[in-house]
């Protein structure tokens, strides 16, 4: 279980390696495009393709083993297990926002996020 402040802290030392992860899966998408599309990519073949994928994923299971939960790719979304008025919340984070700012029930999902007051 993570207070907002940790949780905040987490996602403040992941950054670094987030933003890397982001730029990683664009040029993976810009490979694969252009490997399905037939023609030369500056991102190199389907090995490299293949090697990207592994490293992607490698990537999300580090995150995961600093206590987040990782429940998406693209967009990157993390959510770390809390408490808020005695309730089990996760605060979540989505790729694009600047800080963990909304939170929900364990058991709501997503479809159930509120803002952090």
């Amino acid at each position: 279980m993570f207070t907002l402040a940790e949780a905040r802290a987490q996602l403040a030392k992941l950054q670094p390696r987030i933003a890397e992860l982001l730029e990683r899966r664009a040029a993976l998408a810009e490979l694969r495009a252009d490997l399905n599309a037939g023609r030369p990519s500056p991102h190199g073949g389907l090995a490299d393709a293949k090697a990207w994928e592994a490293r992607l994923f490698a990537e999300l299971e580090a995150f995961a083993d600093t206590g987040a939960h990782v429940k998406g790719f693209a967009p990157l979304l993390l959510d770390w297990p809390g408490e808020l008025a005695g309730d089990e919340v996760l605060w979540c984070w989505v790729e694009g926002e600047p800080d963990i700012g909304w939170y929900h029930r364990a058991d709501c999902g997503f479809a159930g996020r509120r803002p952090v007051s």
